[in-house]
């Protein structure tokens, strides 16, 4: 039964002339939202984990989660309650199937209730596995796991100009919650986290709007809080040939169980929006190799033609040498490619009044080492735009391939 829906009734039941009254505080207000595409659930179960080319929804909740036990037992036992709740809450209903109201009235509720009434808002969850999963700071492998660790997964590199706080980088395990509506993503990682209480802990986590990707061909290019348009070439869900050569692990790739999977990497990148807002036009644009309001490439044509890096004007490159569009091209990476899943954020601000304001920036590949790691060397040595970006937090994570269904969770094949 979905949220949207009547709630069940406590074991004890109600009966009697109160019934009515009763059971009218037990339901829901009734939802409209069936028509709306964007209320619709999202199918859980697959090849692949959804949330990964998923039309990227609007708002976003990533958290993560330290691993508190070292009972292998109890992990798996929780990645079994987080793939069944995962899947009732990507289907719209409850976390557990008492529900908010419906459950012994005695014991804690086996949901929080703030999603009550609401539809599933194409909510998608997506799990991953850092390196120190398999094992930890002082080298122990605290699930037996450690010989399963594939070579890709392993702590990034430093970068040049990285300012990263530890507090919020790295962990044992991510949840990203995607969703149309803020309410259905925060309800959905705080769930999981109550769930996971003694068994694990929030590490860190970072909400975000205004989707900065587009991962379909159906999805206009969305625009940063820089003004541009971002992602402009970024893979998408219809691109087929190049996600197998750019996205998926394949079966040849050193981690069986990690075959139809993919490796996330999160950094938190703030923008220095108050010295960028008193950047020239020109400059700003220059900075990107795009025009701001189509965002053409400076060497001419429309958003989506490819940027013309011979083409000069009065001289010089029309498009600058350390010219961000430029830089992370795949021409100027070995072909690499990277599936941008990143969103905006405005956590506040600082103690000097600036806005605490920037792009929480995901990105899915195969492989790091062949993926953001170059693109990311590339643009910390000569991006010009770094001049106005800081990037504190930084994580690494696995991300297995889908689950099969209602017998199947997510790190089956891991822990088998």
């Amino acid at each position: 039964m979905k949220r949207r829906h009547a709630i069940g009734l406590g074991a004890a039941g109600i009966a009697g002339a109160g019934a009515g009254l009763a059971a009218s505080r037990l339901l829901p207000e009734p939802a409209a939202h069936a028509a709306d595409p964007a209320a619709e659930a999202i199918e859980f179960y697959g090849a692949h984990q959804a949330g990964i080319v998923t039309p990227a929804q609007d708002r976003l909740h990533f958290a993560a989660f330290d691993v508190i036990t070292s009972d292998r037992e109890e992990l798996v036992e929780l990645l079994k309650a987080w793939t069944a709740a995962a899947a009732r809450m990507c289907g719209g209903d409850y976390a557990g199937p008492g529900g908010a109201v419906g459950g012994d009235v005695y014991a804690p509720p086996e949901d929080t209730g703030e999603a009550q009434g609401l539809p599933a808002s194409g909510l998608t969850l997506t799990i991953g596995f850092g390196p120190s999963l398999f094992q930890d700071a002082d080298g122990a492998d605290r699930f037996g796991i450690a010989a399963k660790r594939p070579d890709a997964l392993t702590e990034l590199p430093g970068f040049p100009l990285d300012d990263l706080d530890p507090a919020i980088s790295g962990g044992d395990l991510c949840i990203q919650a995607c969703a149309n509506d803020p309410q259905i993503a925060v309800h959905a990682v705080r769930n999981l986290a109550r769930i996971g209480f003694g068994t694990v802990s929030i590490r860190w986590s970072q909400l975000g709007f205004g989707r900065t990707s587009s991962t379909s061909q159906a999805q206009a290019t969305p625009r940063n809080l820089m003004g541009f348009k971002d992602g402009t070439a970024n893979l998408k869900a219809e691109d087929g040939d190049l996600l197998d050569e750019h996205l998926w692990v394949g079966d040849g790739d050193g981690a069986d169980w990690l075959a139809g999977g993919s490796y996330l990497v999160s950094r938190r990148i703030r923008m220095m929006v108050e010295t960028w807002d008193r950047t020239s036009l020109t400059e700003q644009e220059a900075i990107f190799g795009r025009d701001k309001s189509e965002g053409a490439p400076l060497s001419g044509g429309g958003e989506f033609d490819e940027p013309d890096f011979d083409a000069e004007r009065d001289g010089a490159p029309a498009i600058p040498m350390n010219a961000h569009v430029r830089l992370a091209h795949p021409s100027s990476n070995d072909g690499a490619r990277l599936l941008r899943r990143g969103y905006s954020f405005v956590d506040g601000s600082d103690d000097l009044g600036r806005l605490d304001a920037g792009l929480f920036f995901i990105a899915y590949q195969r492989d790091p080492a062949t993926g953001f790691i170059p693109v990311q060397q590339a643009l910390a040595k000569s991006d010009v735009l770094n001049e106005y970006i800081k990037h504190t937090s930084s994580a690494l994570f696995a991300c297995p391939p889908g689950v099969a269904d209602g017998s199947d969770w997510w790190g089956r094949a891991l822990f088998s």
